[in-house]
């Protein structure tokens, strides 16, 4: 092996680790004027319950599908993973996955189309890492759409899995 794929594979190898890396939030006020204390928590880089409203890729609780469809998009990938970090970070984290269907076809089938977009969604975050222990996959169907318009921009909107966590 020459110098050149040596310092490429080494170069790979470094972006790759940083890319699964958590990032460390930056303070944004000023420290106290008092003296430091030795028992300043300290960051492991792991993730907590004030980081579910503040990392943008926890913040993100909407999986999207297609026009009947239960594979996850890969778009989504990266935010599944993410979600799948917090729960081994956090062992008493818990997930409901609530699946949805637009209002197109019978309730029979839009109940067991949530189910499958759910069950997809809990398969991505177990592949990812996460426990099956800790989620729940549950089925609305068409009953909970989030725009009752019968347009393609509101069916796309409601055939969706929301991300809900029960604990945290």
């Amino acid at each position: 092996m020459n110098n050149a794929t040596r310092i490429l594979l080494v170069a790979a190898c470094a972006v790759a680790l940083a890319a699964c890396s958590k990032k460390v939030k930056e303070e944004t006020t000023a420290p106290a004027a008092t003296a430091p204390t030795a028992t300043a928590p300290v960051d492991d880089g792991k993730y907590g319950p004030e980081d579910l409203d503040t990392v943008a890729c926890l913040k993100t609780r909407t999986v999207y599908f297609d026009f009947d469809q239960d594979a996850v998009k890969g778009e989504f990938q990266a935010i599944l993973a993410c979600h799948a970090k917090y729960l081994q970070d956090r062992p008493e984290a818990r997930i409901t996955l609530e699946g949805n269907a637009d209002e197109r076809g019978s309730r029979e089938y839009n109940l067991g189309l949530g189910e499958r977009r759910g069950n997809a969604v809990s398969g991505a975050v177990q592949a990812a890492g996460g426990s099956a222990g800790q989620l729940t996959v549950v089925s609305y169907g068409e009953e909970r759409p989030v725009d009752a318009a019968s347009t393609e921009d509101a069916w796309a909107k409601n055939r969706r899995v929301e991300i809900v966590y029960t604990a945290r």
